[in-house]
């Protein structure tokens, strides 16, 4: 069996592709999953399965399906929970031509339009998820990104403290939801600090390979030009920077390994490894990140899944040996000049 660590990328309903790939991870009885690191969707995504995988591989795929799931029918129309559809609705005016943004400011406030800080994901998350058992079971390790709105650091919370509110710190978006408040500190959405966190797996597992479930393209081949298009690629910069900036370090300390410049032992070579980030998620609009009714779900999940089965068919051997994400191109990229 071989043992690998997963990172898990945020980006609003765009997780159901995580969801997939996950899925096609846990079918695979050939890996063993140490330890889990993930923001917003991935936090979502890291702590469903890991409940579930405290009681089999099965259940876990079970519990992912029952989540999204679950995501689509209480983001309907016709759900008992109304407040998500005007949620989308203003996160889809904030994104939406200039004018309507000047004209939403003030009531895009979560302060204003969301007095009593109602959030029907940390209700789901209560209902499908025991945190009494997480926290004291077995199985990989986890954690969970958040950003301090005060001091503006990225903070990770581990398995053994987690409950709903460290998950729904972890996809806050300040738009959408008044900031998660946990032991007096306040909390944003995680990928703008760590999308996800590479370190914890690096320092507190002894697993060396890692592979990321990419969701936010780091290239795009043409210049947005509409409001949202512009809106969602600063986004997608933002919450991809802090992923380069550790990407880099990696590749950094690799390098002076290689060199003889630091010793392997104390130190150690991460070889890294990624699914998604290669195009299959750039045609999709920037408003699908918000789009949760079922069939498209399902669609993300199927692309995923798809991906997943293809990258293992591809690189399963690499486990253990090399990386298979060549990080030195992957920033070449992303270099002026």
């Amino acid at each position: 069996m071989k043992r690998i660590n997963l990172a898990l990328q945020g980006g609003g309903s765009h997780g159901a592709y995580t969801w997939g790939a996950l899925d096609a991870i846990l079918e695979d009885e050939r890996l063993e999953i140490v330890g889990v690191t993930g923001a917003s969707a991935g936090a979502m995504n890291a702590v469903v399965m890991a409940s579930g995988l405290m009681a089999g591989r099965a259940a876990a795929r079970d519990a992912l399906t029952e989540f999204w799931r679950a995501v689509a029918e209480e983001g309907s129309p016709g759900s008992e929970l109304p407040v998500v559809g005007p949620w989308i609705s203003m996160w889809t005016a904030i994104l939406a031509p200039s004018g309507v943004v000047d004209a939403a400011s003030e009531a895009s406030s979560p302060y204003v339009f969301n007095p009593l800080d109602l959030n029907p994901l940390r209700d789901l998350l209560r209902r499908l998820v025991d945190f009494d058992a997480l926290r004291k079971g077995d199985g990989p390790k986890l954690f969970i990104a958040a950003t301090n709105v005060r001091t503006g650091k990225g903070a990770v919370f581990k398995r053994d403290v987690l409950t709903p509110e460290h998950v729904i710190a972890s996809a806050t978006l300040p738009h959408l939801f008044q900031a998660a408040v946990i032991d007096g500190e306040p909390y944003w959405d995680g990928g703008y600090s760590g999308n996800p966190p590479l370190w914890p797996l690096y320092y507190e597992t002894d697993c060396s390979d890692t592979v990321i479930v990419q969701i936010n393209p780091i290239e795009r081949s043409e210049t947005p030009r509409t409001p949202d298009g512009i809106n969602n690629r600063i986004n997608e910069i933002s919450f991809n920077a802090s992923l380069l900036a550790e990407l880099r370090a990696a590749d950094f300390v690799a390098r002076l390994i290689r060199d003889g410049a630091l010793t392997e032992g104390r130190y150690k070579t991460e070889r890294l490894h990624r699914i998604g980030g290669d195009g299959q998620l750039e045609s999709y609009p920037a408003d699908t990140k918000f789009d949760v009714s079922w069939n498209f779900l399902q669609e993300l999940r199927d692309l995923g899944r798809s991906s997943a089965k293809a990258w293992l068919a591809a690189n399963f051997d690499a486990i253990g040996e090399r990386s298979t994400l060549d990080v030195p191109a992957t920033l070449r990229k992303t270099d002026a000049g």
